[in-house]
């Protein structure tokens, strides 16, 4: 990918990482541009937020006695490596969920 389009898709590639609000205004702003590298960190960020939302929904239903603890900091951390991703112009994949959420979300972005 050339330096044009990663730069062009870097900051809607940051916003997509904080929080929900943000994935979505990044999503929508990119159906204009269809940046290829903002598409790339849009789809790892909805994936993020998915995994938020079903980790929220399991522990309000099942007791994770704790657990839920251990795993939000994990998406944290996901968060966190997402943006430090994007902020420098790669498009790694999110250690043990990305390639899965490159698959799952191919049409979005």
């Amino acid at each position: 990918m050339d330096n044009q389009t990663v730069n062009d898709g870097k900051t809607l590639a940051v916003i997509s990482y904080i929080t929900f609000i943000g994935t979505l205004i990044a999503f929508v702003l990119n159906q204009n541009k269809k940046n290829p590298f903002a598409a790339f960190h849009i789809r790892q960020a909805i994936g993020l937020v998915l995994l938020s939302f079903v980790i929220g929904f399991l522990n309000r239903y099942i007791n994770f006695a704790g657990l839920h603890w251990l795993l939000n900091a994990g998406v944290f951390v996901l968060f966190i490596l997402g943006i430090i991703n994007a902020a420098q112009g790669e498009e790694k994949p999110l250690p043990l969920v990305g390639e899965y959420f490159q698959e799952w979300f191919r049409n979005f972005g």
